[in-house]
């Protein structure tokens, strides 16, 4: 008998502030390597890619963010639905959302909702928690997967399990959800056999909806609003952002599992962890003899357990232990691993003061290709920019800013007003202050260029689009 299909939601909408610097609002942990050569939102989606278990998989992400999902999913070759939303409103309404998709795709729909920015060591262990988990969700049960602790800690949630389920080997009832307890509390937890609450769960979509209108209407029915009113644009479904708005805020866990009667869970051990900040990070990494983690360019002597990751300049650190060191490309971070958590009130902190690096990264991703600020001042900033084969910018204009563009791999068309020409390595030109202007990359490898901007205003606000391929007017 064939397995039912299933259908993963994969949540992707986190910030992920506590992985700052590398991680910001602009460019979150989803959307980075930082367990292996993949992004955790590509490693998420390939685990439940499986065409024999799983039908197209619903993405939830950011509308800021459409453009990086959609290049990360074609990279990897997986298909999905993409649902924007306009506005966060945490879990509950994301999923509200999704649920509603997947019942209008099939009324008999399962959903399995993961997160995008967890990392998973055991993808096999992960399929087989999912299978053993099946048959309590088809009878209307919302299954839960329970993680093995690996030690106490007050970083997770936990679940205490109750009565086994009569058909449903090795699922059963949930006793009761214990929420980041207390050190002492959190020792007890683990001796008496609870497991950690993964955030994973699978349930039919109308159990789940149902639920949702019973606890939470408030999320409910502004979500299936949302979704009935929604619109196509391009390749992605955008939630219809005033009904979406009107979502009560509230996680998943809070507004449906830790109320509803039909909550179980299945215990598993499959190498899971939220990697919820820096120390989460060390704890999955690769170490050396002394413990520590050396991510690019990097170095220790002398020092031991301690996390270094570098995304450019050579980092290295002498005699010290339990060190948290981060360099970006703008940004540094040391902190020690017991206090890396803290490194989220830091980020609330430099937002609130007004502080750039805090939520904008350096790299910045485009549906075009991608620039990186090399240098600013007070009248001038300069970028490294890369368009994609085939790509062209918008037709646009500034009304505060002068540019110089210089080719330095590659050859650019470039219309300045009504005039287009051929831009080639080691050539410059000039776009006046005012100039309705467009660059294209009409080539088959990337192109690179080096932008100069001058003037009294340099945000990236300043921009008029007359024309645009991916409808950003």
């Amino acid at each position: 008998m064939a397995k039912t299909k299933i259908i993963p939601v994969i949540l992707c909408g986190g910030s992920g502030t506590r992985l700052w610097p590398a991680s910001r609002a602009s460019y979150p942990k989803q959307f980075l390597p930082l367990a292996g050569e993949r992004t955790l939102l590509q490693d998420a989606a390939l685990r439940v890619a499986d065409p024999d278990r799983f039908q197209t998989p619903i993405v939830v992400a950011n509308h800021e963010h459409r453009f990086i999902a959609a290049e990360q999913l074609e990279q990897i070759g997986v298909k999905a639905v993409l649902a924007l939303e306009p506005v966060r409103r945490d879990s509950a309404a994301a999923i509200g959302a999704a649920a509603r998709i997947a019942l209008d795709r099939d009324p008999n729909a399962l959903i399995l909702v993961v997160a995008s920015d967890h990392v998973i060591t055991d993808p096999a262990g992960f399929l087989a928690a999912v299978d053993r988990g099946l048959p309590a969700a088809g009878v209307g049960r919302i299954v839960t997967f329970g993680v093995k602790p690996s030690r106490p800690t007050s970083k997770y949630g936990y679940i205490r399990a109750g009565a086994p389920l009569a058909g449903a080997d090795g699922v059963m009832e949930v006793a009761a959800f214990v929420e980041k307890p207390e050190p002492a509390l959190a020792e007890k937890l683990v001796a008496e056999g609870c497991v950690w609450n993964s955030g994973n769960f699978l349930a039919r979509a109308e159990t789940l909806l149902s639920e949702l209108a019973r606890l939470a209407p408030a999320i409910a029915g502004p979500a299936a609003a949302a979704v009935e009113r929604a619109t196509s644009d391009l390749d992605f479904l955008r939630l219809d952002p005033e009904s979406f708005a009107a979502a009560e805020a509230n996680s998943i866990d809070y507004a449906v599992m830790e109320r509803t009667p039909l909550a179980a869970v299945a215990p598993a051990e499959f190498g899971w962890s939220d990697v919820g900040g820096w120390s989460a990070l060390w704890d999955v990494a690769e170490r050396d003899a002394a413990g520590n983690a050396l991510i690019g360019p990097s170095a220790a002597a002398d020092s031991r357990n301690c996390y270094v990751r570098s995304e450019k300049h050579f980092t290295a650190v002498v005699g010290v232990e339990d060190l948290v060191v981060v360099s970006t490309g703008d940004a540094v971070l040391v902190t020690t691993r017991g206090r890396s958590d803290e490194v989220k009130d830091l980020v609330a902190r430099l937002a609130a003061d007004g502080e750039g690096t805090a939520t904008q990264a350096a790299f910045m991703h485009r549906p075009w290709g991608s620039y990186q600020i090399i240098d600013h001042g007070g009248r001038f900033q300069v970028k490294r920019i890369t368009v994609k084969p085939g790509r062209k910018l918008s037709l646009q204009s500034h009304a505060h800013r002068a540019e110089h563009w210089i080719v330095v791999r590659g050859v650019a068309r470039v219309t300045i007003n009504e005039e287009a020409r051929l831009i080639g390595e080691n050539e410059s030109v000039y776009i006046p202050l005012g100039a309705r202007h467009r660059l294209e990359n009409p080539g088959e490898e990337p192109l690179d260029l080096i932008e100069v901007q001058s003037g009294a205003y340099l945000g990236e606000d300043d921009i008029v689009r007359y024309e645009d391929d991916y409808r950003r007017i």
